[in-house]
C-alpha cells in the first residue's frame, strides 16, 4: 500500500456495532495499529462498556460494583454512542439504522455478541431471570443477599458459575438439567459425568434428566409433577448469536445464526467484518467452522480485524487461534484449550475423583485439546503443544507426574 492509499484508508469511518469486549477491543486495537480515522462504537446498553465474566462472580456477590473497562475513550478519540440500539444494517447504502437516525460507515464491524436462550413459557414470568447483562446481575444480587431458594435451569458453564455464587451467598440451590449429566452440550460423558459430584460437595442439589414443565409462584414444576421451591429461577440453557438486526441485510448467516465470516473475519458483504460471539470462522487448524462463545475469542479476534482494516486488502492476517476459556465453579479453576470434535484418542492425567486432573484429546497422536482442573501448568504447556502440532508419547502424557511438555516426541 503506497502513502496515498494509506492516507485514504486512514480517513475511512469505522463503525462498530456492540460495546462489549469484542467491540471495545477492536476500537482500541485500531488505534494501536495507527489507524487515525473516525471510530464510533454503538452500544445498546446505557452503561459504560464493561467486562462480562465478573457478572457471575464479584458483581453478583456485591464484592464489586461493576466491571467497566479501564479505557480512556476520549484520549483514544473513540466516539461512544451508548443506549442506542441498531435496528437494521443497510449494506447497499453503507449505513446502520438507529432510533436516533442513520449512521453511515465506510467499514462496519459487527460485534453484537450473543443473547441468552430463553426457557419456553418463562418470558415475562415474575421471578424468572437471565444472567447476561449488568442490569441482570443488579436484579439478582439482592435475591442472593436475602438468601432466597434458588433454582438454576441448566447445568452448563454459566449455570455452574451462578450456582457457585448462590451457594457462596448462603442460598439453597437446586440445579435442574434436562440431560443426564452436566455440560452435556460441550463435554463427552466420560469427562462431564465425574463433575456431577461437585454440586453435592458444594451443597447444591443437581437433578439430571429433569425437564421443566412449568413455573408457578414460588416453585418450578418438573415433568412428572415434582415441585421445587424457588424464590428465584435463573435460566442458563445457552446462548445464540445476537444477529436479528441483520435480517434483510444480505449478510450471510449460518444455520446457528452466526455471521459467516471468512478466515480474515470478513462478512459476506463488502466492507463488513464480524468478531466475537456473533461470528463463526473457518479453522484450518481443526478443519471445520468454529463458533466460539468465550471471552478469549472476543479478546483475540479484534486484533485480527484491526490489522486487516488498518493494513488494507494487500496484507491480510488470517484468524485461527487455539480456542481457550476458563470457569471458576465449586471451588475449582477449570480451563480448556483447543477443540476436541475431531479427536480420536482421549487420555486422562490423574483421577477425576481428586481435586486436580486433566484430560487430553489427541488426533493422529497430536494434542488438539485439553481440559485442566486445578492444574494451570498443564493448560499452559498444553496450549503451546497444540499450537506447535506436537505429537505426544501417550504413555508419558497420561502420567501426571511427567510434565506435559516432556511428553512431546
Amino acid at each position: 500500500m503506497d502513502e496515498r492509499q494509506q492516507q485514504t484508508a486512514g480517513r475511512r469511518r469505522v463503525v462498530i456495532v456492540g460495546a462489549g469486549m469484542a467491540g471495545v477491543r477492536t476500537a482500541v486495537a485500531l488505534r494501536e495499529r495507527g489507524f487515525d480515522g473516525p471510530v464510533t462504537v454503538i452500544g445498546a446498553e446505557p452503561h459504560q462498556p464493561y467486562d462480562r465474566p465478573p457478572l457471575s462472580k464479584a458483581v453478583l456477590l456485591g464484592t464489586a460494583e461493576g466491571s467497566a473497562f479501564d479505557i480512556d475513550f476520549e484520549a483514544l478519540d473513540v466516539e461512544l454512542r451508548l443506549g442506542v440500539e441498531v435496528t437494521r444494517v443497510r449494506t447497499d447504502a453503507h449505513e446502520v439504522d438507529t432510533a436516533a437516525g442513520a449512521v453511515p460507515y465506510d467499514v462496519l464491524v459487527l460485534a453484537t455478541g450473543a443473547e441468552p436462550v430463553t426457557l419456553p413459557g418463562s418470558v415475562g414470568v415474575p421471578g424468572v431471570h437471565l444472567l447476561r447483562t449488568l442490569d441482570d446481575a443488579a436484579r439478582l444480587r439482592p435475591l442472593l443477599a436475602e438468601k432466597h431458594d434458588i433454582v438454576v435451569v441448566g447445568a452448563g458453564w454459566i449455570g455452574a458459575e451462578f450456582a457457585t455464587a448462590a451457594r457462596q451467598a448462603g442460598c439453597a440451590v437446586t440445579v435442574v438439567e434436562a440431560a443426564d449429566r452436566p455440560l452435556a452440550g460441550t463435554m463427552p460423558a466420560e469427562v462431564a459425568a465425574p463433575m456431577a459430584a461437585w454440586y453435592a460437595q458444594y451443597g447444591a442439589e443437581l437433578l439430571t434428566g429433569a425437564r421443566v414443565a412449568g413455573i408457578e409462584p414460588g416453585a418450578v414444576v418438573l415433568a412428572g409433577g415434582r415441585r421445587v421451591p424457588a424464590g428465584a429461577v435463573v435460566v442458563g440453557i445457552g446462548a445464540r448469536p445476537a444477529t436479528g438486526l441483520l435480517a434483510g441485510s444480505g449478510i450471510e448467516l449460518g444455520p446457528d445464526g452466526a455471521v459467516v465470516a471468512d478466515r480474515y473475519l470478513r462478512a459476506s458483504a463488502p466492507d463488513v467484518y464480524a468478531v466475537g460471539d456473533c461470528a463463526s470462522y473457518p479453522s484450518d487448524r481443526y478443519g471445520e467452522r468454529l463458533l466460539v462463545h468465550h471471552w478469549d475469542n472476543a479478546l483475540q479476534g479484534p486484533r485480527t480485524v484491526a490489522a486487516n482494516i488498518a493494513g488494507g486488502d494487500e496484507d491480510l492476517e488470517p484468524y485461527d487461534p487455539v480456542p481457550y476459556f476458563w470457569s471458576e465453579q465449586f471451588g475449582r479453576f477449570v480451563q480448556y484449550a483447543g477443540h476436541h470434535g475431531a479427536a480420536d484418542t482421549l487420555l486422562r492425567r490423574g483421577d477425576p475423583a481428586e481435586d486436580s486432573w486433566s484430560v487430553l484429546w489427541l488426533r493422529d497422536g497430536a494434542l488438539v485439546a485439553l481440559l485442566a482442573v486445578g492444574i494451570p501448568r498443564d493448560l499452559a504447556q498444553g496450549r503451546k503443544l497444540i499450537m506447535s502440532g506436537a505429537v505426544l508419547d501417550p504413555e508419558r502424557a497420561a502420567d501426571p507426574s511427567v510434565p506435559l511438555k516432556a511428553a512431546a516426541r
